[in-house]
């Protein structure tokens, strides 16, 4: 099992994400699932807000393919945000990145709905004739009634519901990237050196060669050890410390972002821009505008020493972690 697929089960395991699924269900009966990046399964086959119709749907081989075939266009859709995509029966499917750094290393999926239009005889007719096309045995009767039977939303209500998840999917992704630093700091001595060599100098335009040199190691060495050791490259660790410093500095409204983003270490307003969208999905300034104070919580930083612990979100990394 590599690292990233290792981290999402984390993630799924966790008390924090069981509790958000449970209540999201009860809220809107949809169903809800974390999954990796890579998967030949079906999201929510077995869940317990499963369509009927689309649980029906997976049982023969030829509609279990197109359903996968929805799912994997909704993910690689979602590379720095939500995705939306409907399937050939007229339900709409969705999937949230889940980040570790700038690589997507899983999803938040949710759907099996329509939206504004409920199902139609019309429609039904059509699945009908793929159904036959595909010479897949199923239970038209039963495939009927569970088809009409299928949950109907506004366009705003599910809006309303991708948001959330949206919302939820940054706070997984920190989690995850907080997990990965902490972890970052129980390694080899060599790496807490290159950590602490980092911490002190990353306001400094730091580079490859330079660090190699201070830990006494060839710069081949330094890559590979530090890689095997934490999952990370030096330059996502590095943007990582910075982002982290510059979230604290991005509270006091007397500073510029561009002034901040040269205080971290960053050596263009552009560059740090996209750093810090990559990392924590939205901009600078967005982070800094941001009035809801639930918001502002998800997203305090933990680690490095740059802040006091907030204590629900530590409680949350320590239970996952383990």
């Amino acid at each position: 099992m590599n690292k990233d697929t290792n981290m999402m089960e984390r993630l799924n395991r966790s008390e924090v994400y069981g509790e958000y699924q449970k209540a999201f269900g009860e809220a809107t009966e949809l169903p809800l699932t974390l999954r990796p990046l890579e998967t030949w399964q079906l999201a929510h086959r077995h869940q317990i807000h499963e369509n009927p119709f689309c649980a029906m749907m997976a049982q023969a081989n030829r509609t279990c393919a197109a359903c996968l075939e929805t799912q994997h266009r909704a993910a690689e859709g979602a590379t720095n945000g939500p995705e939306t995509v409907t399937c050939f029966a007229g339900l709409c499917d969705t999937a949230v990145p889940i980040k570790l750094g700038e690589k997507t290393i899983g999803f938040l999926q949710t759907g099996q709905v329509a939206i504004e239009e409920a199902p139609s005889e019309a429609q039904f007719s059509r699945i009908t004739r793929q159904l036959v096309e595909w010479r897949s045995q199923i239970d038209l009767k039963q495939l009927r009634e569970a088809y009409f039977n299928s949950k109907v939303l506004s366009r705003s209500q599910y809006g309303g519901v991708v948001r959330l998840l949206e919302i939820f999917g940054k706070h997984l992704s920190l989690l995850a990237n907080q997990i990965a630093l902490r972890e970052a700091e129980a390694e080899s001595p060599l790496v807490r050196r290159a950590r602490a060599y980092i911490a002190g100098h990353h306001e400094d335009p730091v580079n490859l060669d330079e660090i190699a040199k201070a830990m006494h190691v060839s710069t081949f060495y330094f890559c590979k050890m530090f890689k095997k050791a934490t999952g990370l490259t030096f330059t996502d660790y590095l943007g990582r410390v910075r982002v982290e410093k510059a979230k604290i500095l991005l509270l006091n409204p007397h500073l510029r972002v561009s002034e901040i983003a040269y205080m971290v270490g960053f050596q263009s307003l552009t560059h740090f821009n996209r750093v810090f969208r990559n990392l924590t999905g939205e901009s600078p300034s967005h982070f800094r505008d941001k009035e809801s104070l639930h918001e502002r919580t998800l997203v305090t930083p933990v680690r490095l020493g740059i802040s006091q612990h907030n204590i629900s979100t530590r409680k949350i990394c320590a239970e996952i972690a383990h």
